[in-house]
């Protein structure tokens, strides 16, 4: 059984008496800068002279330079930008930037684990890998609580990397919830499994599946939208609250047992062979090519598969009910987009 560790497993004056560099301010970016900033760490944000979220970081009372500047001034380096960005920025203007005896960190193992990054000997590497977008890091923070988390030791070329590494974790509030050791390669691998068999891939493909029966038998669109998609969602918290059993026990006894018989008849053995086949691909590394291929070639598959699932009818349907219900805040993925 893991173990979990919190906060008083973790010595905030550790990194309370190093200076952190947060590169990028997105999702991830602006809730490790902020909390930091909060729990009296010396921190900058490193983004390009262009970016449009030097201003949001400047209003929010963070210094804000250039990432060489930033990687030059800081003792640990915390890179918060998009996997397939990390690389070449990464040799361009971090590690050059960097000295012997310091810190690079990652809240994502990828590049490490495809060896897109290769860090020198003389730095500390590791991981701390919040189970939450950044916005819920923040917000409950702010809150006084925090969100579980992972971290992994990938270097060790101080002797203390652990150490550190907790104490960053406290400084933005995952050990509040508690954190799990891991390691990069164990992140990985889980995690884009994960987003390709269930959380992202498996459920969407699940969603317009359903929704897709029901419209082509004839039924409404937004009858099939509520049982397929609106749903779902009550159905995911009951699970998150309590599991699968709590959730069983909450649905009606009809549900339960459509849970039991339907599910067999959805995810067969062949969906198995599936989901091992994905395993394979991201574990021999034959996902992170094709994905960094992609990156490489401009996104053409990418970008072609975003529009045809933006047009889908579901979506249509659903933007259209969602105005008619103010009260779940509605916003377009053309906004979120812009956003990042």
């Amino acid at each position: 059984m893991a173990t979990m560790y919190y906060d008083n497993d973790a010595d905030l004056s550790l990194i309370q008496a190093r200076k952190v560099a947060i590169i990028g301010y997105g999702s991830q970016g602006h809730a490790h800068a902020l909390n930091l900033k909060d729990s009296g760490v010396s921190v900058r944000v490193g983004l390009p002279s262009t970016s449009r979220s030097r201003a949001k970081a400047q209003a929010a009372g963070l210094v804000v330079g250039d990432v060489r500047e930033v990687a030059q001034w800081a003792d640990v380096v915390m890179i918060l930008i998009p996997d397939h960005l990390q690389g070449k920025i990464y040799r361009e203007e971090i590690e050059p930037n960097l000295q012997a005896g310091n810190m690079l960190m990652f809240a994502h193992g990828f590049n490490i684990r495809f060896a897109a990054i290769a860090p020198r000997a003389d730095l500390d590497v590791a991981m701390v890998a919040p189970k939450s977008p950044g916005h819920r890091v923040r917000e409950l923070f702010v809150e006084g609580a925090g969100t579980p988390a992972l971290f992994a030791i990938h270097q060790d070329a101080t002797g203390s990397a652990r150490a550190l590494t907790l104490s960053y974790a406290k400084g933005i509030g995952v050990t509040r919830a508690g954190v799990i050791e891991t390691t990069f390669a164990e992140e990985t691998e889980t995690d884009l499994f994960g987003e390709q068999a269930v959380l992202c891939g498996g459920v969407s493909a699940l969603i317009k599946a359903g929704f897709e029966t029901l419209v082509n038998a004839g039924y409404q669109p937004e009858i099939a939208y509520f049982e397929c998609l609106h749903e779902l969602k009550l159905i995911v918290d009951l699970i998150y609250q309590g599991g699968l059993s709590y959730m069983r026990y909450s649905v009606s006894d009809t549900a339960e047992h459509g849970d039991y018989t339907g599910g067999p008849k959805i995810v067969t053995a062949e969906t198995r062979r599936a989901m091992q086949q994905l395993l394979d691909d991201v574990r021999s590394g034959k996902y992170a090519q094709a994905w960094i291929a992609e990156n490489e070639a401009g996104r053409p598959t990418f970008n072609k598969l975003r529009e045809v699932d933006r047009h889908h009818q579901i979506e249509q349907v659903g933007a259209r009910l969602r105005q008619m219900m103010p009260f779940l805040k509605p916003v377009a993925a053309e906004e979120t987009v812009t956003a990042r």
